[in-house]
């Protein structure tokens, strides 16, 4: 790709990135979301990832503009599934950035709005947590950058392989 053009889409897309609470007219573009397969194991497959969906579990979507490029899950009852999470903490699940949209900049422009709009829409919560694998020094980069914190301990919980504990106080 020309560079000139990608450094267009790039300022194009991290200039109206924003996340919304996903609703049921959003469901056939989410539907369609994918991560490059090598992501597969940090993330799944969209449609596993929906049946995750409950009463405590929240799906978000970040936004280019008008186009769906990105999802996540914020799990409210998170500290009581995890033993290393509180009780009364959110729980940061399945963040990706679909593959089209990846390397422009969304996903780090995402996580960084996100403790504003975690604030905004769960103002009752205190702190945030998540896990990410020891083989995606990527995204713990990521979210480094936009100040969570590596709490230094490990999960070993999940089917991946270890994963870095990370917590973001709101």
């Amino acid at each position: 790709m020309n560079p000139d053009l990608m450094q267009t889409e790039q300022s194009m897309y991290t200039r109206d990135i924003r996340i919304i609470r996903m609703n049921i007219r959003h469901l056939p573009e989410v539907s369609r979301l994918k991560v490059n397969d090598d992501q597969l194991p940090f993330v799944g497959h969209i449609q596993e990832i929906l049946t995750i969906i409950s009463g405590t579990v929240y799906p978000h979507l970040v936004m280019a503009g008008e186009q769906v490029a990105g999802f996540f899950l914020i799990d409210t009852a998170y500290g009581d599934q995890y033993d290393f999470a509180p009780v009364g903490c959110l729980g940061l699940r399945a963040f990706f950035i679909d593959q089209k949209f990846q390397g422009l900049g969304c996903g780090k422009q995402a996580v960084r709005l996100l403790p504003a709009y975690l604030q905004s829409e769960y103002p009752a919560y205190q702190e945030v947590y998540l896990t990410v694998n020891c083989r995606n020094p990527g995204a713990r980069h990521c979210y480094l950058s936009a100040d969570f914190q590596d709490t230094n301990a490990l999960y070993s919980g999940g089917s991946a392989g270890p994963q870095h504990i990370m917590k973001l106080v709101l």
